[in-house]
């Protein structure tokens, strides 16, 4: 601790120990106040100048220490000065007090109270920014809570003093007044309670009260504005409870909460249940995966000891199971069962015609119109494509289109170029060289997975390079041109080298995910055309390369649907994704949006967490609004081996000026991984300088999207490392990594001048 924080902290107990000790309460009674009353009248007439700082004095130290019996002395203000100075001297004396409360809690305790609740606190503090005047100026009229115990948690908050003190001064002036005046009439009160009838306590409340009552009707007023161009156009009757615009991760977890509580629900996609993870992006991605692993391991047997064998398979085949394993989870997200549950499933294009209306182009033909009192937009995103010169000519893919161009395909590509170094990008970059493609990634920025750690990138790129591929790093693709010799009409079964003279890179710098292909006008994305090969030129340190190939892979990024359903005619703001507030609202506070096409996270996981807030505040909003919680969101890129993380990494830690220890744990030494042959990767843990607090967690390794769950528990419920320790894991799991980590933590904190007394204890003990 701080010399200065130990003085302060000294000085506050010395003087509440004094205060006891010295029984100086006794002093602060009604009963010796209206004995002393004369001699304390007769002492101002004396020495009005130095009674009054005396007292001015006393009553800031007072208020600043919290001592109880303020009540007494505001009486005793009003009994020696009078109403007019008694109120002057009072007032600016108790704000004083509660200002210097204020800054001595934000010095003793505001720092370790944000390293142990850091992430709590900052949703608080957002909103203390927003409307943390309005409370407090409801809690000094209204005071259910003590004066002190507000002037200690708003000295945690991030609230400035300026606003702090006179919100105070203003806040306590009524109730200041109603104490000093009833110090004037000293004579007549028999009783403390005796000063505030029940008309005056409802008075207080109402005063109270006023902030937020205005506050709503400010809101109201925003509201009418935003609703005006549309007066006259609001149903009175409404066909649903809540319509919902797109059948993915989004849309089905809003779809399915309105059932459950027996709202009238609506759910309307154009093209397949399920959307995007379902039918070209998680499910049939992890498919591809796990066959491209099993590869693999038969390319490298030996290290199980069997004999090391080249897999014979058929493409076709293996896009099969991919197809079929989609069918096998379709039911999951079909319209058969969300009819079932409740969900009226209508299948076309929805458009809004206005806060209300949605009208919708049906599959089968004919349209239908629907109103409904809120609207969850679940819209979600597509593949983001580059403006590059001759791509449309050449053609190429997209995650979402590569599953029906490739699966009309024998054999896999021979050559594959993949545009993009994200996590999409690298995922299927690697399957598909496991599979006998020879594949070349080309990324713009200096490394590929520029969210993540460089130490992560650096062992991600190395992974891709020992399975055969070129990884490209710091090229900025130019232009696509067509292949200058005829093109493979059938592609060989054996795989070839990959392209000579494509040397792999590497830098240790930082990109930010702005920058990478932006075009100049506009977003263009797309849905990929017919590939016939061709050749991309790239540029790299100043000189341009060419890079052949059969298959062109877009993975740059993918960008939030947005137009085609009547945003632009509402005025609905959209900035690369919806514009909404904390509670997922947007423009029109009865229209909602949930996951990619709101943004900030496009994870299915995160779409459907989403999805829960605008349902609910959908329905229920007008009793009660809940804000989405960004808090604790892990996500994983399925390589191998596998990278996974949760909060901070030091990337991130150090971006912000976030202070934080590191704790690493290799995975190479751990029975099970080594046991598997997977001994490889770490766990790295971000904590609080001298705490077990954990502010993020990077995994690298077998399974560490499954191992991160644990850390992803701990960080939501304030679980510290310590706790970890002490959770008993099976032996031999994966899941020990977790415990040695935190052990690793825990023996770079041992207490080692208590350990070396214990050592003493011991050596005596064996005499």
């Amino acid at each position: 601790m701080k010399p200065a924080k130990a003085l302060v902290i000294l000085c506050l107990a010395l003087a509440v120990a004094a205060f006891f000790v010295f029984d100086l309460g006794r002093y602060l009674s009604l009963d010796v106040l209206k004995d002393s009353q004369a001699r304390l009248a007769a002492l101002y007439a004396e020495r009005p100048l130095t009674v009054a700082a005396l007292y001015f004095g006393l009553y800031t130290v007072a208020t600043a220490v919290s001592f109880p019996g303020a009540v007494v002395l505001t009486l005793a203000g009003g009994a020696i000065f009078g109403l007019g100075w008694g109120l002057l001297l009072v007032s600016f004396a108790s704000s004083i007090g509660a200002s210097l409360a204020f800054l001595a809690a934000r010095f003793v305790l505001r720092d370790s109270i944000e390293a142990r609740f850091g992430p709590r606190l900052a949703e608080i503090n957002r909103g203390i920014e927003k409307d943390g005047a309005f409370y407090l100026f409801t809690l000094r009229l209204i005071p259910v809570v003590p004066f002190f115990v507000i002037n200690l948690v708003m000295g945690l908050t991030q609230m400035k003093l300026r606003t702090y003190y006179w919100v105070s001064q203003l806040g306590m002036l009524v109730g200041t007044a109603v104490y000093v005046n009833a110090g004037t009439q000293l004579g007549r009160l028999d009783s403390l309670q005796g000063i505030l009838s029940p008309a005056l306590i409802g008075s207080f409340v109402l005063l109270g009260l006023f902030p937020l009552l205005a506050r709503w009707i400010v809101d109201g007023v925003k509201r009418r504005r935003v609703y005006a161009r549309w007066a006259g156009v609001r149903p009175r009757h409404f066909d649903r409870n809540l319509i919902v615009i797109g059948g993915g991760a989004g849309g089905l977890v809003s779809a399915y909460i309105a059932a459950a509580v027996k709202a009238k629900v609506t759910l309307i996609e154009a093209h397949k249940m399920g959307g995007d993870c379902l039918n070209y992006g998680c499910v049939p991605s992890k498919a591809l995966i796990r066959s491209a692993k099993l590869a693999h391991q038969m390319r490298h047997a030996s290290n199980y000891g069997l004999s090391d064998a080249a897999p014979a398979f058929s493409f076709k085949a293996v896009m099969a199971r991919i197809q079929a394993v989609i069918r096998a989870i379709e039911p999951h997200d079909s319209v058969e069962r969300y009819t079932a549950l409740g969900v009226e499933v209508l299948q076309g294009y929805a458009k809004l015609v206005n806060p209300w209306t949605v009208e919708i182009a049906l599959n089968g033909g004919g349209t239908q119109t629907l109103t409904a009192r809120s609207i969850v937009i679940a819209a979600g995103a597509r593949p983001f494509v580059p403006p590059l010169p001759g791509l449309d000519d050449v053609g190429y893919v997209t995650s979402d289109t590569l599953w029906d161009t490739f699966g009309q395909l024998d054999e896999v590509p021979p050559r594959l170029v993949v545009l993009g170094g994200g996590p999409i990008g690298t995922e299927l970059a690697q399957a598909f060289a496991r599979l006998g493609s020879a594949v070349t990634q080309v990324e713009m920025g200096p490394r590929i997975l520029p969210r993540e750690d460089t130490e992560v990138s650096t062992l991600a790129q190395a992974a891709l390079q020992a399975d055969g591929m070129a990884v490209l790093t710091g090229h900025k693709a130019l232009r696509v041109e067509p292949h200058p010799s005829p093109v493979h009409t059938q592609y060989p079964s054996v795989r070839p080298e990959p392209v000579e003279g494509l040397a792999s890179t590497s830098t240790g710098s930082v990109r930010t995910d702005s920058g990478r292909y932006e075009p100049a006008a506009s977003t263009r994305t797309g849905t990929g055309s017919a590939p016939t090969g061709g050749v991309l030129i790239v540029e790299h340190e100043g000189r341009e390369k060419r890079i052949p190939f059969d298959q062109l892979l877009c993975a740059v990024g993918r960008s939030a649907r947005l137009e085609g359903y009547g945003l632009e005619a509402l005025g609905i703001p959209t900035h690369k994704t919806v514009d909404t507030n904390e509670y997922l609202q947007t423009l029109y506070p009865n229209i909602y949006a949930a996951g990619d096409v709101a943004g900030p996270f496009q994870f299915t996981h995160v779409a459907a967490h989403q999805a829960w807030y605008a349902a609910v505040n959908a329905l229920f909003g007008e009793f009660r609004k809940f804000k989405a919680d960004y808090r604790v969101i892990p996500w994983a890129t399925f390589i191998d081996p596998e990278v996974a993380r949760v909060g901070l990494n030091e990337q991130e830690a150090k971006e912000k000026n976030i202070p934080f220890e590191v704790t690493k744990y290799g995975i190479d030494d751990l029975d099970r991984a080594i046991a598997d042959s997977e001994a490889h990767g770490f766990v790295k843990v971000l904590t609080v300088p001298g705490k077990d607090t954990i502010l993020g967690v990077t995994l690298v390794g077998t399974h560490a999207a499954d191992l991160l769950a644990e850390y992803v528990l701990a960080m939501k419920h304030g679980l510290g490392l310590n706790k970890i320790l002490g959770t008993i894991h099976t032996y031999p799991t994966l899941a020990e990594a977790n415990k040695y980590a935190a052990g690793e933590w825990k023996r770079a904190h041992a207490p080692q001048r208590l350990l070396a007394w214990v050592q003493r204890y011991h050596d005596w003990k064996r005499g």
